[in-house]
């Protein structure tokens, strides 16, 4: 694989199963220059697993940026070629790179993103929160008071709000959010990809409890996926269903749905999808 001279690339590396390794990844860290890395022996080991053989690494963390960036910035400039990892995931999400990426875009280099896996993304794919809008926040203050006022400037947020924490640290983001978001869907994704993955599902006053009763919840890291507050749409459309449901009970579907229409003012087509839903799985049919 031939780079181009003078790129910094921004390499995603596995969550956790190793098989999620990209071909192109992989060839990138084999041939670059320099690997900046967030912890160089986490790195090493992910280089001898694939049999990399170790290009210069360089630790860049987030209490040695100041010092690295302008390093790693005269060896782009130089025309050789960097490569950016993290210990796991995306770079930039919640881990370091944020200043190596713009001191390099403000100099006129080329910034190229290598994309993987992505541990925000993922739990979003399988949590069964909805995914057209949403609102990565990072990980949260570490105190009580911190975290309620930081979740009271999120609360009118109407995508999912995803959280990175640490399971130490769940319990007590948990009962901040049962304060401050009370009655939401609230996921936990933990271990994901690998083999004892876990997502648990419900109100943070429910997860509260379950978490308490599994120590191995309370172990690494996870991601915590919160649901969004329901517009005033969410809100008819629930009522819409309601009254559906109550109406197919005693009349033929047709007649059911023109009358959810004058009672909501949902529209006709909305509504014979759902009736149409509703009446097979009355009827066992469907999927």
């Amino acid at each position: 694989m031939t780079l181009d001279f003078g790129t910094l690339y921004v390499v995603a590396t596995p969550i956790g199963n190793l098989m999620d390794m990209t071909e192109r990844a992989r060839q990138v860290l084999a041939n670059v220059n320099w690997i900046a890395a967030e912890d160089t022996r986490e790195t090493l080991h992910l280089l001898n697993h694939f049999g990399i053989g170790a290009p210069r690494l360089v630790a860049y963390h987030d209490h040695n940026e100041l010092s690295v960036v302008p390093r790693l910035l005269t060896a782009l400039e130089s025309g050789q070629t960097v490569a950016l990892v993290s210990d796991a995931g995306t770079p930039l999400l919640s881990d370091p790179g944020y200043r190596i990426v713009v001191a390099a875009r403000e100099r006129g280099l080329a910034v190229v993103p290598v994309p993987g896996a992505c541990a925000a993304i993922c739990a979003l794919s399988a949590a069964g929160l909805p995914t057209d809008r949403f609102l990565f926040l990072g990980f949260p203050p570490r105190t009580s008071p911190q975290r309620q006022t930081w979740l009271t400037a999120v609360a009118q947020e109407s995508g999912t709000l995803i959280v990175y924490e640490r399971a130490a640290r769940v319990l007590e983001t948990l009962a901040d959010v049962d304060a401050i978001l009370s009655e939401r869907r609230v996921v936990l994704a933990r271990e994901m990809t690998k083999r004892f993955e876990t997502f648990l599902i419900g109100t943070a006053a429910e997860l509260i409890t379950r978490v308490a009763a599994d120590a191995d919840q309370q172990r690494g890291e996870l991601v915590m996926l919160i649901a969004g507050r329901a517009t005033a749409d969410d809100a008819l459309a629930t009522e819409a269903e309601r009254v559906l449901k109550i109406l197919l009970a005693q009349l033929p579907l047709r007649q059911a749905i023109d009358a959810t229409v004058q009672i909501t003012g949902i529209k006709k087509n909305v509504l014979y999808k759902l009736g149409l839903e509703l009446s097979a799985s009355k009827t066992g049919e469907g999927i």
